[in-house]
């Protein structure tokens, strides 16, 4: 029998919905970097409309808290 696994053979391939809450979390984390906080309440109203959970957001915006906070030099900031 045939695998159609395109990852790996240990890991399914993700569903549609797992890719749309990935991406806009994805979109939340680019909009944090790029300091556009004016678009971050939407992000996260239609991340959570996707079915993102408030922790996974949380998560987001505090792995770039403590990446941007004050303190840290700009070569240990990611991009």
């Amino acid at each position: 029998m045939r695998n159609n696994n395109v990852l790996t053979n240990d890991r399914p391939a993700l569903g549609s919905g797992e890719i749309l809450r990935l991406t806009a979390l994805l979109y939340l984390q680019e909009a944090l970097v790029a300091q556009k906080y004016e678009s971050c309440r939407e992000l996260i109203d239609t991340a959570k409309e996707l079915g993102v959970e408030q922790g996974d957001i949380t998560s987001v915006i505090t792995d770039y808290l403590n990446a941007n906070g004050p303190g840290r030099s700009k070569a240990s900031r990611f991009r």
